[in-house]
């Protein structure tokens, strides 16, 4: 290969790599098309990007970046992986890839680097198994929001408790009016036939004075009648 064509190649890597903190190095070396077809099409569900280089063109690439301690230790070809929703969540589908031998048995995680640090096989193995970024914000959510359910129920109970107790109060006061308000309709009951009674009364001594005021009238005429027929009398004579 001429030196036009690596210097090519180089910056190509360079562009790729431009934006990458973290990566995760893999070996592909032993699979056939078949099988790195099937690879790169489980990655690119993950969103996971997997690109093939040369140690010596990849350390030129990467020299004075947060990657170029990847490839310190490593030899010949790797496959250089990144992308995924976090770092975490990449580790844990290159690792399962890694452990389904019936599909990628050429395929192992060889290397990477985090937060400029590099990592080796173990060191990726073990960051499988960390919390994915989804994982730790619900967490991290519950976490929030657990002190404020346990204040709120705080809260709520004493007034809960309160409002019980008021409504039980207000119960005890209605039912305690209730008997007073029946006694007080007997009584208005018991008092109407008595005042009735007394209209009665009323009613029939105001009819007897009617009668004897009507009595004494043609009392009254009849005398009144004899007086003018003696006047009569008196007044021929």
């Amino acid at each position: 290969m001429s030196k036009f064509v690596k210097n090519l190649i180089v910056d190509q890597i360079k562009k790729e790599l431009a934006e990458i903190q973290d990566c995760v190095l893999v070996n592909v070396i032993g699979l056939d098309a078949e099988e790195s077809g099937k690879l790169r099409d489980r990655l690119h569900e993950k969103n996971i990007r997997i690109r093939v280089v040369k140690k010596s063109l990849a350390v030129r690439a990467t020299e004075g970046t947060s990657l170029a301690p990847a490839f310190d230790g490593i030899g010949g070809s790797v496959a250089v992986c990144w992308g995924g929703s976090d770092f975490v969540s990449m580790v844990k589908e290159i690792v399962e890839v890694d452990n389904d031998q019936n599909n990628f048995e050429a395929f192992a995680a060889c290397g990477g680097v985090l937060d400029g640090e590099a990592l080796t096989p173990a060191a990726v193995a073990e960051i499988s198994k960390w919390p994915t970024r989804e994982e730790v914000l619900s967490t991290l959510v519950g976490q929030l929001l657990g002190p404020g359910a346990t204040l709120a129920a705080q809260l709520i109970g004493p007034g809960g408790t309160l409002a019980a107790q008021i409504s039980e109060i207000d119960g005890d006061e209605a039912t305690d009016e209730a008997p007073a308000e029946e006694a007080a309709k007997e009584e208005s009951t018991e008092e109407a036939p008595a005042e009735e009674a007394g209209a009665d009364e009323t009613a029939a001594e105001e009819e007897a004075a009617e009668e004897e005021s009507t009595e004494e009238a043609p009392a009254e005429e009849a005398g009144a009648d004899a007086e003018d027929e003696d006047a009569d009398e008196g007044s021929e004579e």
